[in-house]
């Protein structure tokens, strides 16, 4: 209860000063609630494509066909609803500002890391993670250490946890070392060519940062058979799955729940046993008529998180 002192004051103040203080209380009592929307908002904007524990990721491949630039891919992957990436080289370097022609290994010796620590940050402040970036001829016959170890430094720039490059013996112990000094992952990416005994080689020997990048739909394409026993056995070595579905008998790739691959199989397997690998949509299948690649992306989204829920 106010005292009249206080009430003789309150009847004393200026009507100008009295509503324009009524206004200030007023704005103060709705500011939290405002606040509040505003970093729910925030939140809202940002995609969460984790799924029961299980990162849904995709490749920049998915988008082939659409204008390429890094800011692009971003674009995409936020329309997709997905928070996570593997980016491929062409447009990290692109937006690095890397030169064409025979003077870019040249650039890539010196390169400093900013450009790319920069483009590190505008995919984290969207809410997307760059886990893998794929230089597809790292460790290719006469590539110089120093463009190797550029490589291995532009995906710590990157905050990636690894990098991605085709099935190959000889890149496997030219590697090996580099691996080791960095403390990144290789991750060996197969087509059809993968036979259920082919890591049982000397691939993966030569660095314990030697690893897969497994592609469940060329697998059972390539060999009739499941890859569950194959994840099973090399859980410890796979830096990440590609999940796309594809027909056994080498046949073509199918929107996703359509193939002999056993997707829904998979991904309940990385849920119930909490596999912290990423597991990234490819898409290849054919693109009907009147969609596009960001609309095809989102429905594979959609197929994981409806299997994952």
């Amino acid at each position: 209860m106010q005292k009249d002192g206080e009430q003789n004051q309150l009847l004393m103040m200026p009507r100008r000063k009295l509503l324009s203080g009524a206004a200030a209380m007023a704005a103060l009592s709705l500011a939290p609630g405002r606040l509040m929307r505003n970093a729910q908002a925030q939140t809202a904007a940002k995609p969460n494509s984790n799924f029961g524990g299980v990162q849904i990721g995709t490749i920049t491949y998915s988008y082939r066909g659409m204008p390429g630039s890094a800011e692009d891919i971003l674009k995409y992957v936020l329309e997709s609803g997905i928070s996570s990436i593997e980016l491929m080289g062409g447009p990290v370097e692109q937006f690095a500002g890397a030169p064409g022609g025979p003077q870019r290994n040249e650039w890539r010796e010196s390169a400093a890391m900013d450009r790319f620590k920069a483009l590190r940050k505008l995919y984290n402040d969207a809410g997307v993670g760059i886990h893998i970036v794929k230089f597809g001829d790292i460790g290719d016959k006469g590539m110089s250490d120093g463009v190797i170890d550029y490589y291995f430094n532009v995906a710590k720039a990157l905050g990636a946890r690894g990098i991605t490059r085709e099935i190959s013996d000889e890149a496997a112990i030219r590697l090996a070392p580099f691996a080791d000094k960095h403390k990144l992952v290789i991750g060996f990416h197969n087509h059809t060519q993968l036979r259920p005994t082919t890591f049982d080689g000397d691939i993966l020997s030569h660095s314990k940062y030697l690893g897969i990048n497994l592609d469940i739909g060329h697998y059972v394409a390539g060999n009739n058979l499941s890859p569950i026993p194959l994840i099973e056995k090399y859980q410890d070595r796979i830096l990440s799955l590609h999940i796309k579905d594809r027909k056994v008998n080498n046949g073509p790739n199918m929107p996703l729940g359509t193939g002999d691959t056993p997707l829904a199989l998979v991904l309940l397997m990385m849920k119930r046993e909490k596999f912290t690998f990423p597991a990234d949509i490819e898409l290849e299948y054919k693109v009907p008529q009147g969609s596009d690649p960001v609309a095809e992306v989102k429905k594979c989204v959609e197929f994981c998180k409806n299997v994952l829920a």
